[in-house]
């Protein structure tokens, strides 16, 4: 559907001839079908003038803009200069040049807009499914490899905690002393070896061949690995006897319990206990298990490096899943066109 801020003029289509080139956002542009995300987008986000009687920005476009963000790591001042003034920006989010382009707090409304309809779920499950359906995620055949990982808050406690949990270990009960005086009120401390860190955890799980994240949530940073393990579970969809690999972190009754529950083939590494060393057969399944555990480091190590996911933008635990929910859609979009070029 055209309206006034997409419908395209000379100078549109000036730019289309001058400017079209294999670029890394022509791929993805040609790469997704938008008009099944336009109707994800279309059946729940209703488009409401703003205060000042403006007509609204369309949907899908404003969509591409969010995901513009995540790619170049813009702020919403800067995502409003950039989209100003640079035609690959205008073209990929299908604006017209000639039409009024939203500014940054217009950007943070439709952002939070979609937060309220969870819309963020919608599109993550319908961008996993057409790279199903294009053969290059291959969700029932390959399995899953989850882990969690330390995301530091983008604020700071005013006040100074004496006790704090340590991550990775079970038997430390989730306690996390409250923060009074911060900004911030779902984020938790965390001890990683000797070094404290206030924020969150991401739980994630990808898939063992390429790397695809299939799903993951947010927690505050005191929450123990272990107990998110059954609700990742459920957030990557895996078909029965799929293999699923964890580190010792996760290994406990409760968790492969679970794994047999849900007719899972149980990856998870083996922990020594006091007085019980591991067997032979125990370490050689532990070094086969940390021989694929790699895909899922590799992952997290982009989403901190090249995503700038390595601290919160936002506070709040709500924001915080979005946030990592819409950074998961860019990897995998960008990894799956990325995977295609080779």
């Amino acid at each position: 559907m055209t309206d006034r801020f997409t419908t395209k003029g000379f100078a549109d289509y000036f730019i289309e001839q001058r400017g079209h080139t294999n670029t890394f956002l022509d791929r993805i542009d040609v790469f997704i079908d938008w008009k099944k995300i336009e109707r994800v987008l279309g059946k729940h986000y209703r488009k409401t003038a703003s205060a000042d009687g403006r007509p609204a920005y369309p949907a899908l476009p404003m969509f591409k803009l969010l995901l513009l963000q995540r790619w170049y790591g813009l702020s919403d001042p800067g995502l409003e200069e950039a989209v100003n003034d640079r035609i690959s920006f205008i073209r990929f989010s299908g604006f017209s040049v000639s039409s009024t382009l939203p500014d940054h707090s217009t950007i943070c409304r439709f952002r939070n807009a979609l937060l309220e309809l969870n819309l963020f779920e919608r599109l993550f499950e319908e961008i996993n499914r057409q790279l199903e359906e294009q053969g290059i995620l291959v969700r029932e055949s390959n399995g899953a490899i989850v882990d969690a990982t330390i995301i530091e808050s983008s604020r700071r406690p005013r006040k100074v905690i004496e006790i704090m949990p340590e991550d990775r270990r079970e038997d430390t009960e989730e306690i996390s002393s409250i923060i009074t005086y911060s900004d911030d009120p779902d984020a938790t401390w965390i001890k990683k070896g000797k070094k404290p860190y206030y924020g969150y955890k991401a739980h994630i799980a990808v898939d063992t061949q390429d790397g695809f994240i299939l799903g993951g949530h947010v927690t505050p940073a005191h929450v123990a690995d272990t107990s998110e393990f059954e609700k990742l579970l459920g957030e990557a969809n895996l078909a029965p006897d799929s293999l699923v690999f964890a580190d010792k972190g996760y290994s406990s009754m409760k968790n492969r319990a679970t794994l047999e529950e849900r007719n899972y083939i149980d990856g998870i590494m083996h922990k020594a206990v006091r007085g019980k060393p591991l067997t032979f057969v125990q370490r050689l399944t532990n070094r086969l298990i940390s021989s694929v555990r790699y895909r899922v480091e590799q992952g997290i190590g982009t989403l901190k490096r090249g995503y700038g996911f390595s601290r919160m933008r936002y506070t709040g635990l709500k924001k915080g899943n979005m946030e990592f929910i819409l950074t998961a859609i860019t990897f995998n979009l960008k990894k799956a066109v990325l995977m295609m070029a080779t």
